[in-house]
């Protein structure tokens, strides 16, 4: 056991630090602080003494330095059953410092807002903080080192029922936390530090890939129930989606719901206006804009309503009560619904479904356009931009003789947003600015077209056609035309496009080009 006699606190987040400061007062523990925490402290009436005091030496530095001082370090670094290091300490009038309770300042968070300027992030980055709590945790046999907050209340249990002292394993599981905080803290450094390089794409930014996630929750299985499985997230993202999520109702989340989930988030986020996608096997089986939430719900819902079964919904405004009707009444069986907000009826309607899982999804937007997206292959990590480039209507390069009309083209424009999400070899067909037809994941693009055809039915007739990449043959517009389809968008690009625009014009078809594809693998 440990016995805490003296202890050094300068905290950034104050939270619960009333009750351990406290508990350690009881205990006669002196105490060291700094700056707000020092004041913070004798508010509380509790005896602090200031670290320029304890070292004899001020603050300097706008209080870039104030800690880093050999009266902190020797008082933390000394080995106490090391006769040479305690004379050593003694000759320069070195105290012993039992504990450090430290938070950093915030980094992570002041960087994370969208206007921070370089020089504000940069006065952010602490340097006494991890440097204390590194030196405690390196001699964490003798110095009890705290950095979380949430560790507050086992402590004061553990002090109360130790008289003042802490155990050689708690003293060994703090230091733990504070290498994978101060890892953690680096590498949000780092990540910053290297998006700043605006002329290099950040993946290319360095030879080592460092990846810190914290753990949300452990699932009951993962894709498959012979497959354990957790869910992590990156504490440093900034874009809102299924991991800051919060559920409201409904039973737990399944590995492959997440995904799901996520699918059918990112659709809706690409739109300003009134959007719904519904998902299975994170395929859109159908998506819609419109007005009204409800009227894009039946709208995409009415695309494939036999693959809907057992669906995940995305919406990207406020569910209300309205909708939930829709919901409940046209669905035969919805999985989970993700959306920004639910009003109270929406919540009390749904409440009728237990296992209906509800998700709410906190500050909702496309914020980052940084983000990036990872691939696991055994072994290793692939890693690359999100794909979160568009065109207008000015990108676009007519190929054949028909011109599309202005409502094809506003059509084309939200086929292509919506085939970017869809599985390569993708091809969606729409009506306006609903899919009626979606194929997804074929070897063959002409498999595609078929499959968007057959689901799509009458409704193929007068529609559009969005493919993610160009058509390595005619035989898919040969199969586009039986289908009726008046409108293509493609990236063209392939060697074959000559072949392919003498297909479109034989049949009347308009087709632009993109000069851009939307793989998705």
């Amino acid at each position: 056991m440990r016995k805490i006699k003296r202890a050094l606190i300068s905290v950034s987040d104050k939270t619960g630090i009333e009750d351990l400061v406290k508990v350690l007062n009881e205990f006669g523990v002196e105490i060291l602080s700094t700056g707000g925490t020092a004041k913070k402290i004798k508010e509380l009436g509790i005896p602090v003494k200031d670290v320029s005091e304890y070292t004899g030496f001020p603050e300097m530095m706008n209080g870039r330095v104030k800690t880093l001082h050999p009266k902190i370090h020797g008082g933390l670094l000394a080995l106490r059953d090391n006769k040479e290091h305690m004379e050593t300490a003694a000759k320069h009038g070195i105290g012993m410092i039992d504990m450090v309770i430290v938070n950093l300042y915030p980094f992570e968070k002041t960087v994370a807002k969208p206007d921070v300027k370089f020089e504000e992030a940069i006065e952010n980055i602490d340097i006494g903080g991890p440097s204390m709590l590194r030196s405690a945790a390196k001699n964490h046999k003798s110095v009890a080192v705290i950095t979380n907050p949430a560790t507050y209340p086992s402590i004061i249990k553990e002090l109360k029922e130790n008289n003042g002292s802490l155990s050689e394993d708690t003293l060994k599981n703090l230091a733990t936390e504070v290498f994978r905080r101060t890892a953690e803290y680096d590498k949000a450094i780092y990540d910053y530090l290297s998006h700043q390089r605006t002329s290099v794409p950040a993946h290319q930014s360095s030879e080592v890939l460092n990846l810190t996630f914290e753990k949300v929750q452990d699932l009951r299985y993962g894709e498959n129930p012979h497959q354990k499985a957790a869910f992590y997230k990156d504490p440093n993202a900034n874009e809102s989606g299924i991991c800051n999520a919060r559920q409201l109702q409904g039973k737990e989340l399944s590995f492959n719901n997440i995904i799901d989930l996520n699918a059918a988030i990112e659709i809706v986020k690409d739109f300003s206006e009134p959007a719904a996608s519904v998902i299975k096997h994170t395929n859109p089986c159908g998506a819609a804009t419109s007005n009204s939430l409800s009227r894009a719900y039946l709208d995409a819902l009415d695309c494939d309503r036999l693959s809907a079964f057992g669906s995940i919904v995305g919406f990207n405004g406020k569910v209300d009560g309205k909708l939930a009707e829709t919901v409940m009444k046209e669905a035969d069986f919805v999985e989970c619904i993700i959306a920004p907000s639910f009003d109270k009826e929406a919540r009390d309607i749904f409440s009728k479904k237990k296992n209906l899982r509800l998700l709410e999804v906190p500050d909702y937007k496309r914020t980052s356009q940084k983000e990036r997206d990872y691939k696991k292959v055994v072994g290793g990590i692939l890693l690359q931009d999100m794909d979160l480039k568009t065109v207008t209507e000015s990108d676009l390069k007519v190929a054949t003789k028909v011109k599309p009309s202005k409502e094809e083209i506003k059509s084309l424009l939200f086929g292509w947003v919506i085939v970017k999400h869809v599985r390569s070899n993708a091809i969606v067909l729409c009506n306006g600015t609903k899919t009626v037809g979606i194929g997804a994941g074929q070897m063959s693009r002409v498999d595609s077209v078929i499959i968007a055809s057959r689901k799509a039915g009458a409704r193929s007739k007068g529609s559009t056609l969005a493919s993610d990449a160009f058509f390595p043959k005619p035989d898919a517009i040969d199969q586009a035309h039986k289908a009726g389809v008046k409108a293509i968008i493609q990236p063209g690009g392939s060697i074959s496009d000559k072949e392919v625009i003498e297909a479109c014009d034989k049949y009347g078809i308009s087709m632009v080009f993109t000069g851009m594809r939307h793989f998705k693998h």
